[in-house]
This record gives structure tokens, C-alpha cells and sequence, in this order.
């Protein structure tokens, strides 16, 4: 099991929900829906961002990533970020 050997090497967040035996896209879906509903209803600024980082670096170009967001017109700020995010980007595991 994935989930035993992960959390013997690190302890796991109880928000995680790679890796583990429950229904986390339910779950995740349902707080998403609830969060979008609240700032709506707040009148109130949302931005969600979905990380997928399995393999998702080798096989896409980071320029594309950063054209795509221009293209469809995503705030400047939050491609700046992004940018930011790929600058030397580097994995250890110890």
C-alpha cells in the first residue's frame, strides 16, 4: 500500500487525498462548490488554482504554460506567479 510506506517516511496531512483509501475527489469537489457558493454569495473575489504535479513538468513546455494562461487572458499578476513558481524549479527527496 502507497499510503502505508508514504506516511512510515512522512507524517501525511489530514486534507491529503493522493495516495489514501477514502473519496477525496467527492470530498474536494463538495468544499469547491461550497467556497465558490460562500464568495458568491459574499460578493467577494475567488481565485482557484488546480496543481497536478504528477509527470505534469517533463512533459509540457513551462513557455506554454505561460502563453496558454496570456491567451486566455488570465490576470498578469497570477502569470507572474506562476513564472515565479517555474524559475529553477527543483525536486529533492530525501
Amino acid at each position: 500500500i502507497p499510503m502505508a510506506r508514504l506516511s512510515k517516511a512522512r507524517p501525511i496531512n489530514p486534507r491529503q487525498r493522493g495516495f489514501i483509501c477514502a473519496s477525496g475527489c467527492a470530498e474536494n469537489l463538495k468544499l469547491l462548490q461550497l467556497v465558490v457558493k460562500t464568495a458568491k454569495r459574499e460578493h467577494k473575489h475567488l481565485g482557484v488554482v488546480f496543481v497536478d504535479i504528477a509527470k505534469a513538468f517533463d512533459t509540457v513546455c513551462h513557455q506554454h504554460v505561460l502563453e496558454s494562461l496570456v491567451q486566455r487572458g488570465v490576470d498578469s499578476h497570477v502569470v507572474k506567479l506562476v513564472r515565479e513558481m517555474q524559475r529553477d524549479m527543483k525536486m529533492y527527496i530525501s
